[in-house]
């Protein structure tokens, strides 16, 4: 079984192309967050950018198992107007007690990441394990993919690594 599951919400298809990618080099298994309104049209754009500004939590549909079945979930979602998508807000805001370890992507115009993994650290009472950020340039001409690839190998040794017993002997709490 593995132990990592990628959650994405994209509303344009580049973080699901992403997100796609990710699970083909690691082998792990994709969910994917939906709006339960459709953000078509000019209308939809707008909403986009007023539900960063007030950090609103649109109504979303989760589709996928469990997160908690898992050790890890790494999460990817657009910048929107600097800061989070407002239906990973959500979805981080319902689900983010019963989330494991958390690595965060953040796909973007170019800036806003730091601003993301800050509000998800917020939300979770916690900071991410990894965080990276991705322009959207870089998602279209598929010069991420070695970066990408790298930062899917460190969630999966972070992982590995906390799995690893250390004898007693060498613990501070053994004494």
């Amino acid at each position: 079984m593995n132990n990592v599951l990628v959650i994405v919400y994209s509303y344009t298809g580049t973080c699901r192309r992403l997100a796609q990618l990710l699970c083909s080099q690691q082998g792990w298994e994709m969910a994917e967050i939906h709006d339960l309104h459709p953000r078509s049209g000019a209308l939809g754009n707008w909403r986009c950018l007023i539900d960063s500004f007030f950090r609103r939590m649109p109504a979303i549909r989760y589709d996928g198992p469990p997160p908690g079945d898992y050790k890890a979930v790494v999460l990817i979602s657009p910048i929107w107007g600097l800061r989070l998508a407002g239906p990973m807000r959500t979805f981080v805001d319902r689900k983010g007690a019963r989330l494991p370890d958390v690595a965060l992507i953040s796909v973007m115009g170019g800036r806003g990441g730091p601003n993301a993994v800050a509000e998800v650290g917020k939300r979770l009472g916690r900071a991410p394990i990894l965080s990276t950020a991705f322009t959207m340039h870089e998602v279209d001409d598929g010069s991420c993919a070695a970066r990408l690839q790298a930062f899917g190998t460190a969630v999966q040794s972070a992982e590995d690594s906390r799995a690893v017993v250390r004898p007693a002997t060498l613990s501070p709490q053994a004494v």
